[in-house]
């Protein structure tokens, strides 16, 4: 068993709750909002938070030793579960708030106004657009699924902790490009978040079809417990293909959804309806 991730992941929690159950660490825009919609988004996040932990602790993270497959869901938990529900709780402000307001100005004046600070402000603002972000992601998936940089991974822990952070916090920068996850807004409209999506797919898509087609083991690492090691590549190639694209399919279909509705007369009225009254305030 692994501490780290149980204690992040019970700090995470703890300011998290903390942060939506305190009235007075509410902002006036979180009272206004929807019971619905709070108790959804807490759910996302706690539910985030566990499959961080179950991709991190045994069984699943015992059995990646032994075989590609269960290491190639240690992934897809990561990016396709973890990221997205993280994005979908927004615990961005919720988190923040329940820390001592001694604390929180001092960080925040030097983060946002610091001259050092600036090329990282920089960089975070680069990364926060699509095309970047888009980049950065199957660029990371591609560079770590390089035979030499995945036994790596199986050698060296700090590698291996590595591999896992990246792929977290570049599956939440990616997914924060089609999901609103207040405050940060996606500053695509649904026609670029579902092509976003589509082509995130056919990244991982591409990855899958050389796992599962190719000829003979790309990886050297033993292992494989009963399976041969072509049998247990094919099977990670499968996982990623099938159970992997199943958050992108339902977002793409969301996102159809979202688009073709903005069509409708009664969506268009209630945006003109939004315009006027911005106008009259």
């Amino acid at each position: 068993m692994d501490p780290i991730p149980f204690f992040i992941a019970a700090v995470s929690a703890y300011l998290y709750a903390l942060g939506g159950r305190r009235a007075s660490l509410r902002s006036v825009s979180a009272t206004r909002r929807r019971s619905w919609e709070r108790l959804g988004r807490s759910c996302c996040f706690y539910a985030g938070l566990a499959a961080i932990v179950v991709a991190l602790e045994p069984p699943v993270d015992t059995l990646s030793q032994r075989y590609f497959f269960v290491h190639m869901l240690q992934h897809l938990l990561l990016m396709m579960v973890a990221a997205p529900l993280v994005v979908l709780g927004a615990p961005w402000s919720r988190s923040w708030r329940p820390l001592p307001l001694g604390f929180r100005r001092p960080v925040a004046r030097t983060v946002a106004r610091h001259r050092v600070l600036r090329p990282l402000r920089a960089a975070a603002h680069w990364m926060a657009s699509p095309m970047p972000a888009f980049v950065l992601f199957t660029a990371d998936l591609a560079a770590w699924h390089v035979p030499q940089a995945y036994d790596l991974t199986l050698s060296d822990p700090a590698v291996h902790y590595a591999e896992h952070v990246s792929f977290l916090l570049l599956g939440i920068v990616f997914w924060a490009q089609i999901v609103d996850s207040p405050p940060l807004r996606s500053r695509l409209d649904y026609p670029g978040r579902v092509a976003f999506a589509v082509l995130g797919g056919a990244a991982s898509w591409v990855l899958a079809v050389v796992l599962a087609l190719a000829p003979r083991p790309l990886y050297s690492y033993s292992g494989h417990g009963h399976l041969s090691a072509l049998t247990d590549q094919q099977l990670a190639g499968g996982m990623m293909w099938g159970p992997g694209s199943i958050p992108l399919a339902v977002y793409v279909f969301y996102g159809l959804y979202r688009w073709l509705g903005e069509d409708e007369p009664g969506a268009r009225r209630r945006r003109a309806g939004r315009r006027v009254f911005s106008a009259s305030s």
